[in-house]
């Protein structure tokens, strides 16, 4: 059953804002205070701090909105996730890609050390982009003339993270659109590629910089690759705030480093290989509605972020009773306007997120939309 959002925003937005400035005030305070006397031991309390906040998502996802995860693979690479470093390459098939990763993460064991490639201005969400940050992840500045540096020393600094790590990278660089898919047809055929049906063209040079920098400590390569079935709906964020539930099929197969080629140009026709294997992979999955149920691998629904969300709910309820008590804010015009004004905030920066999560929303989505309408 559908709930209005508006009806679900305020409480959820006040829940996650106020219990993650909580944890970005401890993540800033270890930052400052542990770090620099021992990274490794920082890493470790981060991991514990970043799942408390970030379980509030998976909650989302897996208690309130209700959608079904179906993950497939074989038994050595199920059986791989969480025992090991990994570079993890998806396609951009949703708004939620990255969800769907830190619930496989999360039901993996290393969902506090998960970690991506994202665009610098990700950075700067409140709560969550700041909680990103501390957890080290890679911001680039989409120009390879800016980013190539600040990936190759973020890669390197990844080499003594002390325990089982993700770094996800989308190497199509957007969001699965028919706009786009449009675009990407169009230049392969300019190109002389191989013209894909499902998945945009990688940009290679961000996979190759991975692969040369980590190639030494990461073991293995997670072909993730995502499907939403045909008569189910596209999940994005304001359906699961919604309460409106979705379906997402996921196809992970483990590939060992050391089967990639070592020139960069041979990396680079690998990492478009995999892709082309991805179109022809998400071509039988809408033919058949599945990746093979004889692959099918349960992954449940953990209780753990339904006892963190209740957790933080039942102990800022508390505190913010005992404040509107102690301070008697509701007893004036001022306090009144100041509740108002932050409830307004609130609902201002979980609009923000929500339209910050929209495939159709990012410039090169308007872009390819420009340019089929030109044609």
């Amino acid at each position: 059953m559908a709930v209005p959002a508006a009806v679900v925003v305020v409480p959820l937005g006040v829940l996650f804002l106020l219990s993650g400035l909580i944890v970005n005030f401890i993540q800033a305070t270890c930052y400052v205070a542990v770090r620099p006397i021992s990274k490794s031991t920082y890493r470790r309390i981060n991991r514990v701090l970043a799942e408390l906040l970030w379980l509030q998502l998976v909650w989302l996802v897996d208690w309130w909105a209700g959608v079904e995860i179906r993950l497939y693979a074989d038994s050595e690479s199920f059986e791989s996730l969480g025992k090991e470093h990994a570079l993890v390459v998806s396609n951009h098939r949703s708004d939620i890609d990255w969800l769907v990763g830190w619930i496989l993460a999360q039901r993996s064991g290393c969902l506090g050390s998960t970690l991506a490639v994202m665009k610098k201005s990700s950075k700067f969400l409140p709560v969550i982009g700041w909680s990103m940050w501390f957890t080290e992840y890679l911001f680039l500045e989409r120009s390879w003339a800016k980013d190539e540096d600040t990936l190759k020393s973020g890669l390197q600094r990844l080499k003594d993270f002390p325990q089982p790590f993700w770094l996800a990278l989308f190497v199509e660089g957007t969001r699965f659109t028919p706009a786009k898919l449009l675009a990407a047809q169009e230049y392969a055929a300019s190109q002389g590629l191989p013209v894909p049906k499902n998945v945009l063209i990688p940009r290679t040079k961000g996979f190759v910089s991975a692969v040369n920098n980590m190639r030494s400590f990461v073991p293995a390569i997670y072909d993730m690759t995502v499907a939403i079935p045909k008569d189910k709906p596209s999940p994005t964020m304001l359906r699961i705030l919604k309460h409106q539930p979705c379906q997402i099929h996921v196809h992970m197969k483990r590939r060992p480093m050391n089967e990639v080629p070592e020139t960069d140009e041979a990396i680079a026709q690998w990492c478009r290989d995999m892709f082309m294997a991805k179109d022809s992979l998400l071509d039988k999955h809408l033919a058949q509605g599945t990746f093979g149920e004889e692959d099918y691998k349960p992954i449940g629904r953990p209780l753990k972020s339904l006892l963190v969300v209740i957790s933080w709910a039942s102990l800022l309820s508390i505190a913010s009773y005992r404040f509107f008590i102690w301070s008697a804010l509701m007893s004036t015009w001022k306090g009144v306007a100041f509740t108002t004004l932050s409830l307004f905030l609130v609902t201002a920066c979980m609009h923000a997120f929500i339209l910050f999560s929209q495939a159709e929303r990012s410039t090169s989505a308007k872009a390819a939309q420009a340019r089929v309408k030109k044609s």
